[in-house]
């Protein structure tokens, strides 16, 4: 039997749910899609200031972009320069990275370093302050460095809502997991680089990216670390 209102268990059902969606604002959300992880080994590069690049490559000259990074804005230049350490051990055509900054900067991993027979501390980018100098050739000049030659200390670049997504915030850390054939490695200590507009990449050395056989990775994950860290300056 019909109600007097005229309406069926049909019409009532589809009301109701017109009244739930629009409770939710227009329907019931989907969960937050995953975040598209890239984790990249960032070889040996040098960062240069805009004096630095014309001492070393003629006056006038600024960087050519070679090829764009992951991060957009950023790139690897053409140039490149040979780095000088201590008894004149040296790395040959090490890459620019563009674009200048205001401070010159040389990042190696930890085989690059005891080739050059450079003790360089595990620092995070810019800070330099009491690390070892080295000495920069380039076409057209020499640079010397008084200080400014790190390891990399592993990092992860992501936007805001990505740090939302892990419940981080910018100087946080997190550790990567990742299994490989016969070498899995949790990498702990990843420190958080959030801003607006970046990417979600972890920045890996050579000698990290070796030490977990990234290339056969079958399967990396990005978890919060609970417990925080002061390392690397």
């Amino acid at each position: 039997m019909s109600s007097g209102s005229g309406l069926d268990r049909g019409n009532i059902e589809s009301i109701v749910r017109q009244i739930i969606e629009q409770s939710l604002g227009g329907g019931v959300a989907s969960p937050p899609a995953t975040p598209n992880l890239v984790v990249s080994i960032s070889a040996r590069h040098v960062h240069l200031t805009q004096e630095h690049v014309e001492i070393l490559f003629g006056e006038g000259r600024t960087l050519t972009p070679h090829k764009d990074l992951y991060q957009d804005g950023f790139y690897a230049a053409e140039e490149t320069v040979m780095v000088v350490g201590p008894r004149r051990r040296m790395l040959p055509n090490v890459r620019i990275l563009g674009p200048v900054r205001n401070f010159s900067q040389v990042e190696l991993a930890f085989t690059d370093a005891i080739s050059l027979g450079i003790d360089a501390p595990v620092r995070h980018s810019g800070k330099i302050e009491g690390t070892p100098g080295c000495v920069l050739v380039g076409p057209a000049g020499v640079v010397e460095l008084r200080q400014g030659v790190i390891r990399a200390a592993r990092h992860v670049h992501m936007n805001f809502d990505d740090a939302a997504h892990y419940g981080v915030s910018n100087g946080d850390f997190m550790k990567l997991k990742i299994k490989s054939p016969e070498c899995s490695v949790t990498f702990e200590d990843l420190l958080v680089r959030a801003d607006a507009a970046s990417k979600l990449e972890v920045h890996l050395d050579t000698d990290e990216g070796n030490a977990c056989f990234l290339d056969a990775a079958e399967s990396i994950e990005l978890v919060r670390q609970h417990d925080g860290c002061a390392c690397g300056g």
